[in-house]
């Protein structure tokens, strides 16, 4: 593997721990738990797409010449995915966990089928095109806490 793919699938595994604990909390009918653990998943989204879009896109897209490649197809798949946790947001404020799950279950397949291609198309481009910057890169993230400049 390489830097890229290892540090982000581990980023992709993290959210859906996160995911999962949400989804437990709701099938159990605890909404303040539920509450809680999804704005831990969402948080963990959001810091993960900005790491992608700020840092991993752009150095990818100047390294290879090409701004308008599969970065372009991730932005727009993470717009959905926003989309839809806006939703779920909205389902649990007001108390609708019903819609909660049924929301989850759309943005199961949408994270499902974007991190394949993350995982199994993109990051191991990245890896290729950035070579031994991947590794500088990634130190980098690793260090990242919120709110921080990338």
């Amino acid at each position: 593997m390489g830097a890229v793919v290892d540090y982000f699938a581990a980023e992709h595994r993290g959210c859906d721990e996160f995911f999962s604990a949400a989804e437990e909390a709701a099938q159990t009918g605890d909404l303040a738990s539920c509450r809680e653990r999804f704005q831990r998943f969402r948080t963990a989204m959001e810091q993960h797409f900005r790491k992608e879009e700020e840092a991993l896109f752009p150095r990818f897209e100047q390294a290879s010449g090409n701004p308008m490649g599969p970065t372009q197809v991730m932005r727009l798949e993470h717009q959905q995915m926003q989309g839809v946790l806006a939703e779920m947001e909205s389902a649990l404020t007001g108390g609708d966990l019903d819609e909660f799950l049924g929301q989850m279950e759309t943005l199961l397949i949408l994270m499902q089928q974007h991190n394949i291609k993350e995982e199994q198309i993109l990051y191991p481009m990245c890896d290729r095109v950035l070579g031994v910057a991947a590794a500088a890169l990634i130190e980098t993230l690793r260090s990242f806490s919120e709110g921080q400049p990338l």
